[in-house]
């Protein structure tokens, strides 16, 4: 199918259209440096990923908040340093800061003339209402882990999605999901038999899964592109617009 072909985007937001990773960074690196650990910030990354996804398959119906606290606490262990209570929290409440990509408003403004926008989210409800506020809210529908009671990788948020796309008119054929996650995103797509879209922000960081957990083996995917800009210039190039 062509780009213009699809009805609706579904995104993950965090890592696609939010730029989540300088910001649990600035969080992270100096905490990390003052308790003694020089990591790069892909490692450092990479660590805390293991463990936040292990907090995510045990407890479903945790809050995202939660989870950025308590995974906080599982690097300080795996790093062999001290828990910092007062650090976990301030990390577990930081997701109202993190900021936009420079091209995601810009980038939505126009897709929204084209397609219904969904966001496939981990996040709870609050920390993505916030999110969706720095972007304009060009949204036709939220849906999140606080929601549905599981987290991604699991096929929840997707059927939830097809089910709301139907009543907007929206078959699951006319799906695009958007998102730069392999793990929570591109591997459940394929299981659905959902077309797909990878924003590889990461290539321009020197790859690495970053805040996401790796894949053993490659997704199928449809597109690849390594900016939401990228994207509209491709639809713009298709369509003549």
């Amino acid at each position: 199918m062509k780009l213009s072909d699809f009805k609706a985007l579904t995104f993950d937001c965090y890592g696609t259209l939010i730029d989540w990773e300088p910001s649990m960074l600035a969080h992270l690196q100096p905490w990390a440096q003052r308790n003694g650990v020089q990591m790069s910030d892909t490692a450092l990354l990479e660590t805390y990923s293991k463990g936040e996804h292990a907090l995510e398959k045990a407890n479903p119906k945790m809050l995202y908040p939660d989870v950025l606290a308590n995974g906080h606490k599982e690097l300080a262990k795996a790093l062999k340093i001290p828990v910092d209570e007062k650090a976990a929290r301030a990390f577990g409440d930081s997701i109202g800061d993190w900021e936009p990509f420079d091209d995601s408003i810009e980038a939505l403004a126009y897709l929204k003339k084209h397609y219904k926008l969904v966001i496939l989210s981990n996040v709870n409800d609050a920390g993505v209402a916030k999110s969706a506020a720095k972007m304009g809210n060009p949204f036709d529908d939220i849906i999140t882990a606080e929601q549905v009671g599981t987290y991604k990788p699991t096929h929840t948020h997707f059927h939830e999605a097809f089910k709301r796309l139907k009543t907007m008119g929206v078959e699951k054929h006319q799906i695009l999901h958007t998102a730069q996650s392999l793990f929570h995103d591109h591997v459940p797509a394929n299981e659905l038999g959902l077309n797909n879209a990878w924003i590889d922000r990461r290539a321009k960081r020197g790859g690495g899964s970053g805040a996401t957990v790796p894949v053993g083996q490659m997704p199928k995917l449809d597109y690849r592109f390594e900016s939401m800009a990228e994207f509209v210039a491709a639809h713009k190039k298709e369509t003549g617009g």
